[in-house]
This record gives C-alpha cells, sequence and structure tokens, in this order.
C-alpha cells in the first residue's frame, strides 16, 4: 500500500474560529417572496427544492411579500410582537435572577423568539408539543402564566411541578406542552406514537415534535421519521437550526445531507425550510404543515434557519468557540426588530409605541417577578414540601411507598 491510497477521516470544521472573521457565506437567502407555495394536498416529491431553499415574507424594507404573505393581520402580527417581547424580558430578567443565585440554572431564547411564538398561533386547543428546552415561547404565547413559570424556575413552594424538574423543563397538559426531557430526540418519537394514538382514536388533535440541530443525530430522530412516514401520523417535525449545538457547530450533525431538512425526503415526507426570524414566515409555513395533518396527509419536516445569540445557557461560554462578533454578522437579523419594522411600515406602529410597550412589558414582568419571590427562591423562603416527593407517582400509593413516607415523617 502506498502512502496515497492510505485511508483519511473526514472531520468537518466550522468556517470560523473564536478571533477569526464572522462568515455565513454558507447560507444562502433567496429574495423574499421568491418560494413557492404549494397546495396543501401536494405530492411530497413535488417539492424537493423546498428542501434546499429558505421561505421568507419579510424583504429588507420590511414588507410582507410573496405567497405565503398574508395570512396574519395588524391584530394578530402586533400581538405576536408583543409575545416576543414579553419572552424577552422574561429572560432577561430571569438571567440576571440565575446571576444573583435565586435559581441554580437558566436558558435563554434570545434570536429565536419568532420560532415558538409564531408556530404556537398555528395550532389549535387540543394539540400537544413535544419541546425541548428552547421553546418557552409555545407557553407565553399561549398565555400561560409567567408567575407559574417563575415558581418552576425557582423551585419555590408554589412549582407547579413540585421541584421534580431542572429549571425551564416546564409542563402543562392544558396549554399543549408536554413534560420536558432533559435527554434530548426523545420528544421525536414521543410525538409520532401521540400522534398515531391520536389517529387510533379518530380524534382531531395533532402533535408538534420539537428538536435542536444537534440532536438530530440522535438515533431516536431516524426511528420517529421512520414511523411517521410508515403510518403518516399527523405530526410537524420541527428542527431549530441555531447553527450551534452547545459548543459543537451545525455541520457535525447534519453531515452530508447539505441541509436538516433534506433528510426528510429519503422518507418520503415534505420538507421545508423556513427563516426562523421571519415571523409572518414562520406563521405561514406552521399552518401550512397543521392543515396538512388534520386533512390526514401526513407529517411535515420544518427546518427553521436562525441563530442562538445568546450562551447555550447560563453555564456555557461562547466566546470560548466562536467569535463574539458572530451574532452581529447573522444576516437573517434580530426577530423583534423585523416584526417591529415591518408593523411600522404598514402604519400599524411606530417607535413611540415601541418603546412604551417595552416599558409596559418589563414593568409586567417584573410585577410577576415580584409575586413569585414572595414565594420563595432557590436559597431563600419555603419550598416545595417532602411529601410532594411521594405524590403523584402512582393512582394507588403501594404499601413500601407508604411506609417509606411514613418514616420521612410524612
Amino acid at each position: 500500500m502506498t502512502e496515497d491510497t492510505r485511508l483519511s477521516l473526514h472531520v468537518p470544521e466550522p468556517a470560523v474560529r473564536p478571533g477569526g472573521q464572522p462568515d455565513f457565506s454558507n447560507v444562502k437567502i433567496p429574495k423574499a417572496g421568491s418560494v413557492p407555495r404549494p397546495e396543501i394536498d401536494a405530492a411530497p416529491e413535488t417539492m424537493r427544492e423546498l428542501a434546499y431553499s429558505i421561505i421568507r415574507v419579510l424583504n429588507r424594507e420590511g414588507e410582507a411579500v410573496g405567497p405565503w404573505a398574508g395570512s396574519l393581520s395588524d391584530a394578530d402580527l402586533l400581538a405576536g410582537l408583543r409575545d416576543m417581547m414579553r419572552l424577552r424580558a422574561f429572560d432577561t430578567r430571569m438571567l440576571m435572577a440565575q446571576r444573583q443565585g435565586k435559581t441554580s440554572f437558566y436558558m435563554q431564547h434570545l434570536g429565536e423568539e419568532a420560532v415558538s411564538c409564531a408556530f404556537r398561533k398555528a395550532l389549535a386547543p387540543g394539540d400537544m408539543n413535544f419541546p425541548t428546552y428552547r421553546q418557552a415561547g409555545l407557553l407565553i404565547a399561549d398565555g400561560y402564566p409567567m408567575v407559574d413559570m417563575m415558581n418552576q424556575i425557582y423551585s419555590n413552594e408554589s412549582d407547579p411541578l413540585k421541584g421534580r424538574q431542572l429549571p425551564i423543563m416546564y409542563s402543562s397538559k392544558a396549554h399543549g406542552f408536554f413534560t420536558i426531557s432533559g435527554n434530548l430526540a426523545t420528544q421525536y418519537v414521543q410525538a409520532v406514537g401521540w400522534a398515531m394514538a391520536s389517529a387510533i382514536r379518530n380524534d382531531t388533535k395533532i402533535a408538534a415534535a420539537w428538536i435542536g440541530d444537534g440532536s438530530t443525530a440522535e438515533s431516536d430522530f431516524h426511528s420517529a421519521l421512520v414511523f411517521a412516514s410508515t403510518y403518516k401520523a399527523p405530526v410537524i417535525l420541527n428542527i431549530v437550526n441555531n447553527q450551534w449545538a452547545i459548543s459543537t457547530f451545525q455541520g457535525i450533525a447534519r453531515g452530508g445531507s447539505g441541509t436538516f431538512a433534506a433528510r426528510g425526503l429519503g422518507f418520503g415526507i415534505p420538507a421545508l425550510r423556513v427563516d426562523g426570524n421571519d415571523y409572518p414566515a414562520v406563521h405561514a409555513v406552521a399552518k401550512w404543515a397543521a392543515e396538512r395533518a388534520r386533512r390526514n396527509l401526513g407529517p411535515t419536516l420544518v427546518e427553521y434557519v436562525t441563530y442562538r445569540a445568546g450562551a447555550h445557557s447560563t453555564s456555557d461560554d461562547p466566546s470560548a468557540y466562536r467569535p463574539k462578533t458572530e451574532s452581529e454578522a447573522w444576516p437573517l437579523g434580530d426577530p423583534v426588530l423585523r416584526l417591529r419594522n415591518h408593523l411600522i411600515v404598514r402604519g400599524a406602529w411606530s417607535e413611540d409605541r415601541h418603546r412604551q410597550a417595552e416599558a409596559e412589558i418589563m414593568d409586567e414582568v417584573l410585577q410577576a417577578q415580584k409575586e413569585a419571590e414572595s414565594h420563595g427562591t432557590l436559597h431563600a423562603g419555603a419550598g416545595p414540601s417532602v411529601r410532594d416527593i411521594f405524590e403523584g407517582v402512582y393512582a394507588e400509593m403501594p404499601p413500601h411507598v407508604r411506609r417509606q413516607r411514613q418514616k420521612a415523617g410524612y
């Protein structure tokens, strides 16, 4: 064997390292409004190109253009803007609370607010989301009380989950938010199974699965696609591609598929990519996919092209693996500012009203935080009762568990 024929291993490398010049030349951005909108019942093989393009509605001038535009009224858009602003203000206060030692851990959504906030508005009551830890906008946009979210983060006496979940791992059946699992990718098989059960019962409710770009490398992701495609489960398979899986760039998980959406093509699943920082585009694609599911046309895979502007979590320092100015160079901009500008162009909003709304929303969040902290924080005030360890696990408590509770003094 000669030196030229020896095997070598290919290890993908990010385009730039810390200290370098940010480079997003690999993100091919089509003109807003240029990507076609297929009919709801179009066959997957007729829309293969949508797995490689990016659906956009808002152009650089803040106008909504193209076949995916027009699904929302001014009132809808204003509500969506406030949802995103509320989530951003919530993040700001909870991140600060973690730094003050009031909770052990937090994960913010900076730059990704449009994905979950817009998607939630496309669902119906009773539909179920199987989220990861960066979809709190699903709750915010559905009116879930921020005080309850903060109580869960603080693990205080009013924590609705009784201290059983890590901070930010919410759960609410009433709001279609399945309990978050720290083991990522489980959400995919759970959502497909739930959707199949809904179909078996001849129900009307659909499911939505959520996963990040890094977790698509897990086997659960591929298993879910097999079942979803085989049984035409009424499920929307969401991939939030925010470019980074903790400290690993998205190319590692994507492999040679070109895009994450393209992985759906091999399963015969309609696959689309959408600008995740474009609120109207996210909503339009989500409504399209939801209608397909409700018509028994099967699953749709959607990749949201966005950017994680902040750290992965409060335990992470992104400057160790990406340039500090990379978020400023992200070509798809800030979702809050883009929707604000669009509403101003439409004459439905103004800079002054936006500043006033920022102040009002921050005051709303501060009031919620004050109420939540009156029930305690991680190191101050009362926490959940030890008795709660034994409750809510069995329909009927077994004798050995009852004895354990008695030994604990409860």
